[in-house]
């Protein structure tokens, strides 16, 4: 503490003078060298009697309020420390007038006496502890003015006052004579304060604590809150703080209001954040979901479980199965090929070596792009894909017009989706059917899922404001609109339909089944979008993209983006 002056013992021989408004004592006069030749006034067994407590309280209060230091010192049982510790609180809360005025007889300790008193079975002890062993408790009222503060500064005390030798009364000095909630280990003073840090709200203003998924970011963007630690943001205030400066300090008074911190609005939407919290703990397995505002890139809402994991949503990195045949689709509409394009759907094909199969049984040659994609047809595309397409197409693609492969900043670490580009077409065609060496997370689906719905890429963030990178270049409004077709046929009437909760109405969406090595069950994927609303979520080990991301989504599209 800057102006903190630790209470402690302070040899008489240290402080020669006092200054300032409390007018100059010499500390040795003639009668002092004379009581020095008499025999030590100490503190009696017996109690003082109320009428003695009472004035020895008093005189003690107004020699202190009159700021005679010396004789408000002489006044107690140990007059070393309290000079000290009354001179440090003169110097270094420094206020203009201090009014003080006996209260009575009590039986309450202060909060510090109570609190460092030592521990024992008798109710009287924190009493004990701040009268001193043979004292009685006073209260007293103190009203601090200061220049700078409007108000003066009022508290409660409480003293203890003890019989001496010599008869007379004296106060028992403790730290908690000053202010109740003073103590040995602690010192006290001016010091500059500032606002409390920022809260961190949605973007409608309201509170984002109590989302399990968002513990990690509010830490975080605690630790990086605006603190108001530039001078012209901050107050001032009578602060109590530890000595040794390790731990809390607390302020007791405030002369002066530090400037306020605004709140920090995130793009998230506390609505769509509980529904995605709520529907993903409802799967029961491990897995995500993000919640993404197609027309500004705004995060509206992510969830994962295990909650104590990792942020899967933003950090996870495993292949999204099915649910790239959106980009895959926009290669070949691209390439030439139309919605009703021919596109047989064999039972098998081969992709390096390995038998790749559909999830259904049986061939079907009659097949076109809408059927392949609206049933999700591997084989299909696969076929379909190494004829048309190169083996840099899909990573190309993804990156010119969905900001794939770009670096993201969301405001939150994140894996950026990773579609590699393969030197030959038989590596390429696994990413047709977004496995192979293709990893992604539900924050790079939901935002392919948004740039279809939009139109144009828009770079997730979860602050308003920041900077979003910029993909090179859109669909075309012919593939645009094919794309978008593909992805509302497959609610209507392909693999996304079986869907319960129902997609609303006019929803695009995508399922996704992908493999995972050494795993014997699929993961979920599902992407969709609906309104100005695009979601994905996967779940580990559970299967169909219908059986338990679809329905995921589909719960926190209900709840839609109500701005």
């Amino acid at each position: 503490m800057n102006n903190g002056a630790k209470i402690g013992i302070a040899s008489a021989a240290t402080v020669l003078l006092l200054a300032g408004g409390y007018g100059a004592y010499a500390l040795v006069s003639g009668d002092d060298a004379k009581d020095a030749a008499k025999k030590p006034r100490t503190v009696v067994s017996e109690p003082p009697s109320p009428e003695l407590a009472a004035s020895g309280a008093k005189a003690f209060l107004d020699a202190w309020a009159k700021g005679d230091l010396f004789a408000a010192a002489k006044l107690t049982d140990d007059p070393d420390k309290a000079q000290a510790a009354l001179q440090a609180f003169h110097d270094n809360v420094k206020p203009s007038a201090v009014h003080l005025t006996v209260g009575g007889p009590t039986t309450a300790p202060s909060p510090a006496a109570s609190k460092s008193a030592a521990p024992s079975a008798s109710a009287s002890a924190p009493s004990t502890a701040a009268a001193g062993p043979t004292g009685v408790l006073e209260s007293f009222k103190a009203s601090l003015e200061f220049a700078e503060a409007g108000s003066p500064w009022n508290y409660d005390g409480v003293l203890g006052v003890v019989k001496m030798s010599d008869g007379t009364a004296a106060v028992h000095w403790a730290p908690t004579v000053i202010h109740p909630k003073l103590d040995a280990t602690e010192t006290i003073g001016i010091k500059p304060v500032f606002a409390a840090p920022a809260a961190v709200t949605d973007r409608k203003g309201k509170p984002l604590a109590g989302y399990a998924s968002l513990t990690g970011l509010l830490n975080q963007l605690k630790a990086a809150a605006p603190q108001g630690g530039s001078p012209e943001d901050a107050g001032t205030a009578v602060v109590i703080s530890p000595a040794s400066g390790n731990g809390p300090a607390e302020k007791v008074f405030t002369l002066k209001e530090p400037k306020p911190v605004p709140n920090l609005k995130l793009t998230l939407d506390a609505d769509l954040q509980a529904a995605a919290e709520s529907a993903v703990a409802a799967q029961g397995k491990p897995g995500s979901l993000v919640a993404i505002e197609p027309s500004t890139g705004g995060i509206l809402a992510y969830a994962f479980s295990p909650t104590t994991g990792q942020n899967r949503a933003f950090s996870g990195a495993t292949a999204p199965g099915s649910t790239l045949k959106v980009l895959t689709a926009a290669a070949l509409l691209e390439a030439g090929i139309t919605p009703t394009t021919s596109m047989p759907c064999p039972e098998t094909t081969m992709v390096t070596g390995k038998s790749i199969a559909n999830d259904f049984k049986g061939a079907h040659p009659e097949y076109t792009l809408t059927d392949a994609f609206i049933n999700s047809c591997n084989t299909s595309f696969i076929e379909k894909g190494k004829d048309v397409l190169k083996a840099n197409s899909l990573p190309s693609l993804a990156k010119d017009v969905f900001g794939i492969g770009l670096v993201w900043k969301t405001g939150l670490s994140n894996f950026d989706t990773d579609i590699p580009v393969e030197t030959s077409m038989a590596g390429a065609a696994s990413e047709f059917i977004g496995q192979g060496k293709v990893r992604a997370n539900p924050l790079g689906m939901a935002s392919i899922a948004a740039t279809v719905q939009s139109g144009v890429f828009k770079q997730p963030i979860l602050v308003p404001g920041m900077d979003q990178v910029k993909a090179a270049r859109t669909l075309s409004p012919d593939v645009l609109s094919s794309l978008r077709s593909l992805m509302t046929q497959t609610v209507k009437s392909g693999t996304a339909a079986a869907v319960k909760p129902a997609l609303p109405s006019g929803s695009g969406a995508k399922t996704g089944t992908a493999e995972v090595d050494n795993s014997a069950d699929a993961n979920s994927w599902f992407t969709a979008y609906s309104g100005d609303l695009a979601v994905a979520a996967e779940f580990q080990g559970a299967g169909h993209g219908s059986a338990a991301a679809g329905p995921a989504s589909s719960k926190v599209l209900a709840v839609g983006n109500r701005k």
